[in-house]
């Protein structure tokens, strides 16, 4: 009975690393809103890294980082569970294989006992892998980049100004060395010189950053409302949130504002279809003396399939300037391979007909000038799109959004979260605007503008929101730190390729020289 419970509580016991593994890589989303632990980050790796570096094989490190790949993508996208059920174990676990090579990476430069020269290596290396994962994971078709790790550090103004340098990812870069550099401190005591010197590598670049970062120039403000007119659900709810959204817009009348932005799908009907609709949004145009940004989720008139789309109406009805959602999200808009897939409709809430999508960005004249830059949902998790529009002249960035489904959960926090991070790397602010909350404004540097609409309000509020002008690293030179990732890795890569080549190459025997005869002849004795 003892050897028995000694088996169990082993470390090696696979079923108890497998538990462990998907426990410690779900606790870095702690980090992230709605718990909102920001400085869990820089040591909620640890956990899991000193549990992969002590795997006995490197076979059985992968598959710690696999296990705690899927810990983590489950913990991140664990308010989907009721809405896709088993579906969502399914996606973690294709999700979590991203992290298979990372976890043999990390036996592989911190197993045993590894020189201070290797520890070194590792800082550079388990990031770039971590950078790697990011990327692949970022592709729309996988779902998208929600929850990067360096998402995380959204509301901490020195990583705001790494963003503005590098983007999310350079946050993500850091986090992950000094996690690593942590792990290194508590196991490896050979080795914590070159720790300690990872960790003030990663304060410098911090503090070079916060020093010599542009702050974004402001010389103007415009006075942008937000509409969100809360939960309505159940029959006509299309009409009746459109009616709750003309009064609220209505009492906006007299306030200045320079525009009006209501929440994804705040319009379920084409206003080519419902002229009727068009003109009520054109009367309040001209009634509150702005423009008017809504979001149409409806079957086109003038081309086949449902389109989600940011429509711009003035006081003369739509203006023509239309931006059609881009990036759909995978099973709530498309079911992806649904020939292959389409039985996820019937064990959760995925889309019943694909959603179709559009083909640019558009950078919209919202009147008097001022260039803005929508997008729609999740689009706002992507670092590319809030970058291009800001190359593209827009002088504001808008997310228009509906986290209605998930409304109880973590989602509408971490998604509202976002703004701060995509106005840092840009250097434009932005509004994240719902129908049922969390909207949110912030300036050009990722600070707050005004207060939360909660997903308890049903409310109009104006900002007041100070434009900035000039560009910021990140825009002008881009991603920048996912392509030195890369290179890291392949330079990494050739020197382990280079290294293995000469540890399987024969040793060259001892040197004998040749036996000679009396008369000097090696070949032919006796002569």
């Amino acid at each position: 009975m003892k050897s028995l419970a000694h088996r169990l509580v082993s470390p090696s016991a696979p079923w108890w690393r497998s538990a462990a593994a998907a426990l410690a890589g779900a606790l870095p989303v702690l980090a992230f809103p709605a718990p909102g632990l920001w400085w869990w980050a820089c040591v909620a790796l640890v956990p899991w890294l000193l549990l992969v570096r002590g795997a006995p094989t490197g076979r059985r490190a992968a598959y710690d980082g696999w296990c705690g790949g899927f810990g983590f993508m489950l913990a991140m996208h664990h308010w989907l569970l009721p809405n896709l059920h088993v579906f969502t174990f399914v996606l973690a676990a294709l999700l979590g294989a991203l992290w298979a090579p990372w976890g043999w990476l990390v036996r592989r430069t911190l197993g045993g006992v590894p020189s201070p020269g290797r520890v070194a290596v590792a800082l550079l290396v388990l990031p770039s892998g971590w950078l790697a994962i990011e990327l692949v994971r970022s592709w729309q078709g996988l779902g998208g980049p929600w929850g990067m790790f360096g998402a995380s550090q959204w509301q901490v103004t020195p990583a705001l100004r790494l963003a503005a340098v590098g983007g999310v990812w350079l946050i993500s870069f850091l986090l992950v060395a000094v996690n690593a550099a942590v792990a290194v401190l508590i196991a490896l005591r050979r080795a914590r010189v070159a720790a300690v010197a990872g960790l003030a590598v990663c304060a410098v670049a911090v503090s070079a950053a916060w020093a010599w970062t542009p702050r974004p120039g402001t010389d103007e403000r415009v006075r942008i409302a937000v509409v969100q007119p809360g939960v309505v659900a159940g029959a006509h709810s299309a009409d009746r949130r459109f009616d709750r959204e003309e009064e609220l817009t209505r009492r906006l009348a007299g306030r200045g504002a320079d525009l009006i932005v209501w929440g994804e799908s705040s319009v379920g009907f084409d206003l080519d279809e419902r002229p009727d609709l068009a003109r009520r949004l054109a009367a309040l145009s001209r009634e509150t003396g702005a423009g008017l940004l809504v979001n149409v989720d409806a079957r086109r008139s003038d081309k086949p399939g449902i389109y989600k789309s940011s429509v711009l109406v003035g006081p003369d009805g739509p203006t023509g300037d239309r931006y059609d959602k881009m990036r759909l999200v995978p099973f709530g808009e498309y079911v992806p391979a649904r020939s292959l897939l389409g039985w996820a409709t019937s064990v959760g809430e995925a889309a019943g007909e694909d959603r179709r999508r559009g083909s640019a960005q558009v950078v919209m004249d919202a009147g008097d000038g001022l260039m803005i830059g929508p997008m729609v949902c999740f689009e706002s998790a992507f670092p590319d799109m809030s970058r291009h529009l800001a190359e593209g002249g827009a002088e504001v960035l808008i997310a228009q959004s509906s986290t209605s489904t998930f409304q109880q959960s973590w989602a509408p926090r971490q998604h509202a979260s976002l703004a701060a991070l995509r106005a840092a790397e840009t250097g434009r602010p932005m509004v994240h605007a719902t129908l049922t909350g969390v909207s949110a404004v912030y300036d050009a540097s990722g600070a707050r503008v005004g207060p939360w609409l909660g997903t308890g309000a049903s409310a109009a509020y104006v900002h007041d929101v100070p434009l900035a002008h000039g560009s910021t690293p990140y825009v002008r030179i881009g991603d920048w730190p996912v392509h030195a990732a890369l290179l890291v890795l392949a330079a990494w890569g050739a020197a382990e390729g280079v290294r293995a080549l000469r540890l399987r190459r024969p040793a060259p025997g001892p040197r004998v020289p040749p036996a000679r005869t009396v008369h000097g002849s090696p070949a032919r004795p006796g002569r």
